[in-house]
């Protein structure tokens, strides 16, 4: 299967989708808002388009990909282009909007799935909740929603802030985080464009929520530096924002991606997911 994907916002994620895309002969335009990223996006086998500027043409595509951060207005993509994104529902076989686990809210550190009704506290997760619903209202468009836990990847990982030192383990005892892969997404992407579900929503994580200390702990024995130091929660100095994510604590379910799309994730845990990188860091 082929055809022509438009990706506004493409991003780390949407770029990793398009590395695996278009050697199989898909052809892909990807939006940014930033002239730097450019030569990035066409790097990724992707054709770059200055947007909002230049104006994108939907005339061939067949699928469409939202990777765009809402505002409290909502989704950008269909404040600009919703008219004519409606108009055109009909014409994609798939569209694919990339979410956040953080719709959910906090769950104490309990289990959640894709039938759990969204309770965000934070703004991120309030907009997104409103941005996915303004998608949902579209009538006709074979939308399907992914929500994405924490991205880490080549370039995202905690190496290099190791190596630079002054990294801390923050503990909250009790609080847990699911992450993901970038190569994962991808890979859960693909697999939903070539299995389309049209009101689909997937949790896109890997199998084991872990304390955010472990991960850090495991990255600095691979490199073989020392244990960075522990801080408690309540003592340490954070971003109004980095401090908003320990408010939320939840273990999010991924079995749909396996059980509808068949994805065996390349990197089920931050164990395989971390060694991979440091191996790769050392090529």
């Amino acid at each position: 299967m082929t055809g022509t994907l438009l990706s506004f916002g493409h991003g780390y994620s949407a770029r990793a989708l398009s590395r695996l895309l278009a050697p199989r002969g898909w052809r892909i335009i990807g939006t940014t808002r930033n002239p730097e990223q450019l030569p990035r996006i066409e790097g990724a086998g992707a054709e770059p388009l200055l947007w909002p500027g230049e104006t994108p043409s939907f005339d061939a595509v067949t699928h469409l990909l939202i990777s765009t951060a809402p505002d409290a207005q909502g989704d950008p993509v269909l404040a600009a282009l919703g008219d004519e994104i409606a108009a055109r529902a009909g014409q994609f076989e798939w569209v694919g909007y990339l979410s956040t686990t953080a719709v959910y809210g906090d769950h104490q550190g309990g289990w959640v799935d894709e039938a759990t009704p969204p309770a965000p506290t934070a703004k991120r997760g309030q907009w997104r909740v409103m941005a996915e619903r303004q998608w949902a209202a579209i009538e006709g468009l074979p939308l399907h929603i992914f929500r994405l836990a924490g991205i880490y990847g080549p370039g995202r990982g905690p190496f290099a802030k190791l190596r630079k030192g002054g990294m801390r383990r923050i503990i909250k005892p009790g609080q847990v985080f699911s992450r993901i892969h970038v190569d994962d997404i991808a890979q859960v992407l693909a697999a939903s464009m070539a299995r389309p579900n049209p009101g689909a929503v997937y949790n896109v994580c890997d199998d084991e929520p872990v304390p955010p200390q472990d991960v850090i702990g495991y990255a600095a024995e691979l490199q073989g530096l020392p244990l960075p130091p522990a801080v408690p929660f309540e003592e340490a100095e954070m971003t109004p924002m980095a401090r908003s994510f320990y408010n939320e604590n939840k273990r999010v379910r991924n079995d749909r991606i396996k059980e509808e799309l068949g994805v065996k994730l390349l990197y089920p845990n931050y164990r395989v997911g971390l060694e991979a990188l440091h191996a790769l860091e050392q090529e």
